[in-house]
């Protein structure tokens, strides 16, 4: 189990309890590996001396805030399972699911990715659009992403293998795990409530995420941009043809001097070509940030099972 967790104080203990109790009712060995993404409450304290007690917990305390997807990597590099299964720490996720995840695994499936059936603790705007950028994704790259499915799955060894054998920086682990093939195969659930707390994936990260899903598979946007900005040219050029050849023809009376549409015509191209110079610099942006080779996290402090730093 990796469970990359953020100030999640209140609700590690009915996670632990329930982890606990799915665990004991399966035929498994299972070690549940806590990635500590800077909380700044006392999830980590609370970690150690379970960790002290449980030999099946172990801490990954990173040494600041890096991002969920940096999270799970970082718990997924140092997992060490035949199988692997990546579920937040807010409980929306219900442990009650892993015996599916398992069962799927065991007939073969590489990849059991968990399928939502219901949106629970989502409001109507974060699911409008998720919708619409899987959508979006489906449409400008060849990875068949499922529409409901999050983070939450299951990845064979040799999955988590290759996965963690790539160098991105820019992580999407949704979508990397969807191109690396393999057999796929889904679990229906339920998603539940949030147990507690306020949620930390705000609907602004949820965008950003989704920027470097959208950036990290495809340079479709900027052929969108310039399929764009040759039909603001023709719509232009027949604009310009209709009104000064005809109306000068036909009307030369209301051929009227202005400025109002000559502003909002500078205005509207203007406007077009700083988004399209803003989305060209997005993608230089992100050669820039890869070609550092930067770690995509740091690991301050690890606790074992035994409890030992």
């Amino acid at each position: 189990m990796v469970l990359p967790i953020l100030d999640e104080e209140e609700t590690l203990p009915e996670l632990h309890r329930r982890l606990d109790a799915v665990l004991g009712g399966m035929d498994v060995r299972a070690e549940m590996v806590f990635v500590d993404d800077g909380s700044t409450d006392g999830s980590a304290d609370w970690l150690r001396r379970r960790a002290a007690e449980d030999p099946r917990v172990r801490l990954l305390r990173l040494s600041r805030n890096f991002g969920h997807q940096a999270a799970i990597l970082a718990g997924l590099e140092a997992a060490r399972g035949d199988a692997v299964v990546i579920m937040d720490g807010d409980l929306q996720d219900p442990p009650e699911v892993l015996p599916d995840l398992v069962d799927a695994w065991r007939r073969g499936g590489d990849v059991v990715y968990a399928v939502r059936d219901g949106h629970l603790g989502d409001g109507r705007l974060k699911r409008t659009l998720a919708s619409i950028f899987y959508r979006v994704f489906r449409a400008a790259t060849s990875i068949d992403a499922p529409l409901d499915a999050g983070d939450f799955r299951l990845l064979d060894r040799r999955v988590v293998d290759e996965l963690t054998a790539m160098g991105e920086t820019h992580l999407f682990l949704r979508g990397l795990t969807r191109w690396l093939g393999f057999r796929q195969v889904s679990v229906s659930y339920r998603r539940e409530a949030r147990y507690g707390g306020a949620p930390k994936y705000s609907t602004w990260r949820s965008l950003r995420l989704a920027l470097d899903g959208l950036t990290s598979f495809t340079a479709a946007p900027m052929g969108w941009m310039m399929g764009i900005g040759s039909a603001v040219a023709t719509i232009g050029f027949l604009y310009a043809a209709y009104y000064v050849l005809l109306k000068l023809l036909v009307q030369p009376e209301s051929l009227v001097p202005g400025w109002t549409t000559l502003l909002a015509a500078i205005l509207f191209l203007g406007g077009l070509q700083l988004f399209c110079l803003g989305l060209i610099g997005l993608y230089i942006g992100r050669i820039f940030e890869e070609v550092k080779k930067r770690p995509r996290y740091l690991v301050q402090e690890t606790v074992d099972g035994s409890g030992d730093g």
